[in-house]
């Protein structure tokens, strides 16, 4: 049996990272809300060890996210981290109080004391701190095994009970030996053995589903991108043609994409799919909607009540099936974190539909893992390494009212771009490259003439989890080539530019 981890959320910025970390090293972490899992449910789970998480809240707050006191005395290895570190200390009966004028943001310099959790670690290293609130007294039986220059708990633990907590955030890049800590928590103190590896997730997958959808009948939401593929390939192996996909022409494709689509499903591996024309019912849902939240609820709304449809003209169909993937559900707000925007299959579904439930194969898995998954099904290259596409289509990428003239001069930028970085080793090191059409019109020359048109701009993130991305350096040269031809090829743009955002602060779609 594989050995599991417990990442407890608490609503953190990086609590999906932390089950990233766990992963990288071979064992498979699960996340669950606070309010979502018991003690006794912890126990009778068998999780090796339990990881509280950061937190934007103060544990000395009742309105605080708490839990229950008794998982400190359930035997299992415990580490908090931020304010997970000073819940353990307040549930210990320790104090925790405002740092004030001691509050620690960014890379700071951390001293640890020899122990177990700092095994193979210097006595001097770099952190990544980000509180305001500090353990300003240990509970009894914890010692502080690391400090810094403002923070008189960096770490503290009671090695008796196997309960550590953290100050910092080692689950971060910027702590410098953070992988080794955890490391440590997952092989020297839980006693993990690195036994999760993604064929085994692969083969688990198809037979779990070839038990719990036996006789079923299932509707998969076909994207045609790289998440709704690859869990259309696996609930494929697992049931064959009791699963029907359903791709949904919304005319908000990319250039060509929806033939694609088709051949690619229907022709070359022989799925049940079935091609639904749709542009004109959505082009006509979303006149004069500008507000990005409302064109996803929107786009949600039709996309299940197509599937509807369709369902009722094959018979009862039991199951809807979607390549919803972590990063959706942490964005759209389903776990302890705050809304970042609403993904038509996850927060975006109308509350009533007409499904017995819903299927999401590939719910705890991140971009590159879904990826990693597809290889092991034997998917070809070209369908996993597909530039991602978000679910609303290029509803997301057109700013302001969707119309199907903005649609049409979108898709010929967009190739264009991709066309160019293709061609380039760059297409090696951005993760997903596309244009967006703004908003603003922008006075231009050509010829001789005043032009006074659309400004196109275009985006590329290099990451691999898509929770976070840099802005990739792509040469000046290689712009300057797309904007040339967009500015040529296009007469309605006006004007092209280039977004250096990183996320976070920004998302990767402009909506």
């Amino acid at each position: 049996m594989t050995d599991k981890i417990l990442v407890l959320d608490f609503g953190g910025q990086y609590n999906q990272l932390i089950a990233r970390r766990i992963r990288e090293q071979q064992v498979y972490a699960e996340i669950k809300a606070y309010n979502k899992i018991t003690v006794e449910e912890i126990i009778e789970t068998g999780y090796k060890g339990v990881i509280f998480t950061g937190g934007p809240n103060s544990v000395y707050d009742s309105a605080s996210p708490h839990y229950n006191p008794e998982i400190l005395k359930a035997g299992i290895p415990l580490l908090g981290i931020c304010y997970g570190a000073q819940l353990m200390a307040y549930m210990s009966d320790g104090e925790v109080k405002s740092a004030e004028n001691s509050s620690e943001y960014g890379k700071t310099v951390v001293y640890a004391k020899n122990s177990k959790l700092f095994g193979n670690i210097p006595q001097q290293s770099v952190c990544w701190m980000s509180h305001t609130d500090f353990i300003s007294k240990t509970p009894a039986n914890f010692d502080i095994i690391a400090v810094t220059d403002k923070c008189p708990c960096a770490a503290m633990a009671d090695e008796g009970r196997k309960l550590y907590a953290v100050q910092f955030h080692p689950e971060v890049t910027h702590t410098e030996y953070g992988r080794q800590l955890l490391h440590n928590f997952l092989f020297e103190i839980c006693g993990c053995t690195a036994s999760w590896k993604m064929d085994s997730f692969a083969e688990s997958s198809v037979e779990h589903y070839k038990e719990k959808l036996k006789d079923k009948k299932v509707l998969m939401a076909l994207s045609g991108g790289v998440d709704s593929s690859v869990a259309a390939f696996l609930l494929h192996r697992a049931i064959g043609h009791n699963l029907t996909c359903v791709f949904v022409d919304h005319g908000l494709l990319r250039k060509d994409e929806a033939d694609l689509v088709e051949k690619t499903f229907k022709e070359k591996f022989d799925m049940n799919l079935i091609r639904v024309n749709a542009e004109e019912r959505f082009l006509s849902s979303l006149k004069r909607i500008t507000e990005p939240e409302q064109k996803r609820k929107i786009i949600g709304e039709e996309f299940i009540r197509v599937f509807e449809e369709e369902s009722a003209k094959l018979g009862k169909i039991h199951v809807l099936a979607q390549g919803t993937i972590y990063p959706d559900v942490i964005e759209s707000g389903l776990g302890s974190s705050a809304v970042i925007k609403s993904h038509h299959n996850v927060g975006g579904l109308p509350d009533i539909i007409a499904f017995d439930e819903i299927v999401e194969p590939l719910r705890d898995l991140f971009k590159d893992e879904v990826r990693r998954l597809g290889t092991q099904l034997g998917m070809p290259a070209e369908l996993i390494w597909r530039q991602p596409f978000p679910g609303p289509g290029l509803a997301v990428r057109v700013i302001g009212e969707i119309t199907r003239e903005k649609l049409d001069i979108l898709r010929i930028a967009d190739e264009i771009f991709r066309q160019e970085i293709d061609a380039t080793e760059y297409r090696k090191i951005a993760s997903q490259y596309f244009a967006v059409l703004t908003d603003m019109h922008s006075v231009g020359v050509k010829g001789d003439d005043r032009t006074y048109g659309y400004v196109m701009a275009l985006r590329s993130v290099s990451t691999d989890d898509f929770m976070t991305a840099e802005w990739t350096k792509l040469p000046s040269e290689l712009l300057e080539k797309v904007s040339s031809r967009i500015t040529n090829e296009i007469p309605q743009v006006a004007r092209v530019v280039y977004d250096i955002t990183s996320k976070p602060p920004a998302t990767v779609e402009w909506e």
